[in-house]
């Protein structure tokens, strides 16, 4: 089974997005902690990464920025999202090196489009 890493503070939807992903038979690992992310990531070969740009403790945008500059991680999808009234949010992780952003309010009805759409681009 494939691994995906989901990065969240927020209980919704980064519970929903973990739940959803098992459904679709990942192996998922959920990381709510920041040093864990590019470590985690590194170490454990996951085939998706999924970041909640939302976060009190840490620039997320920058967790993807370490991500892209690691060899071992670069070329890993990561499937940012963010509240669709964070547009501020959502370019910064795009500049930032995220394959895919979208809104929160729909990444669990469409995960399968958007994984389908993440691993496209690689």
């Amino acid at each position: 089974m494939p691994l995906a890493i989901v990065f969240y503070e927020d209980l919704m939807p980064g519970s929903q997005l973990v739940n959803r992903l098992q459904d679709l038979q990942y192996r998922v690992q959920a990381v709510t902690e920041p040093g864990e992310l590019v470590a985690g990531a590194g170490s454990a070969g996951p085939m998706l990464i999924f970041a909640d740009l939302v976060s009190a403790r840490t620039d997320v945008c920058d967790l993807i920025r370490q991500l892209r500059s690691d060899p071992v991680t670069a070329h890993v999808p990561v499937i940012a999202f963010a509240d669709e009234a964070d547009a501020g949010l959502q370019g910064a992780a795009r500049a930032a090196g995220a394959t895919l952003v979208v809104t929160d309010s729909v990444i669990v009805t469409h995960l399968e489009q958007f994984i389908e759409r993440a691993l496209q681009v690689e």
